[in-house]
């Protein structure tokens, strides 16, 4: 059964209550409206900050129903929470809201999820990578589909380890 827009914001107003009641203090410019993305491929939700508000972006796939509601209110929780000052990131501070929310509501969020933990097939990706780019030192290769800086300017940037990175096979 598809999950309605109106269903969706009905289950972002829970989480924005359940992580108020576990003492997590949401942005009061959080919009309560849910935007559905039909083109993120391999993204569920998205928390975006246009001017001073927040507002939360979902895979449309989500809202196909086959996605139990559960597992639905835990990407919005996690989302919910990189409205607070301090979590636009995935650090400490959010890790910690996190952490009370799986505690309260019986949640597991997590920085990542995965599509088979949902029940859904990965999408294909149709474009191949069309660039390498190796770090001189530890090895490690990055695969990039488009021309990007890290493409045109791999000079300026540096592996992890602090390696040296190097474009390896040019694009076509």
């Amino acid at each position: 059964m598809e999950i309605s827009k109106q269903k969706a914001e009905g289950l972002l107003k829970r989480v924005i209550s359940e992580a108020k009641a576990s003492g997590i203090p949401v942005s009061r410019r959080i919009s309560t409206e849910v935007c559905s993305n039909a083109r993120a491929k391999k993204r569920f939700a998205a928390c975006r900050k246009k001017g001073r508000d927040f507002y939360i972006e979902i895979n449309e796939r989500l809202l196909s129903g086959e996605i139990p509601e559960e597992k639905i209110r835990e990407i919005l929780a996690h989302e919910v929470i990189h409205t607070c000052r301090g979590c636009f990131d995935h650090g400490e501070k959010w890790k910690t809201y996190a952490r009370i929310m799986n505690e309260d509501w019986g949640y597991e969020i997590k920085r990542t999820a995965k599509f088979n933990e949902l029940g859904l097939e990965e999408p294909e990706t149709k474009e191949p990578v069309r660039y390498i780019i190796r770090c001189e030192k530890c090895g490690k290769e990055i695969g990039r589909r488009r021309k990007s800086r890290l493409v045109t300017r791999t000079q300026d940037y540096r592996c992890l380890c602090g390696g040296k990175l190097r474009l390896v096979t040019p694009g076509k």
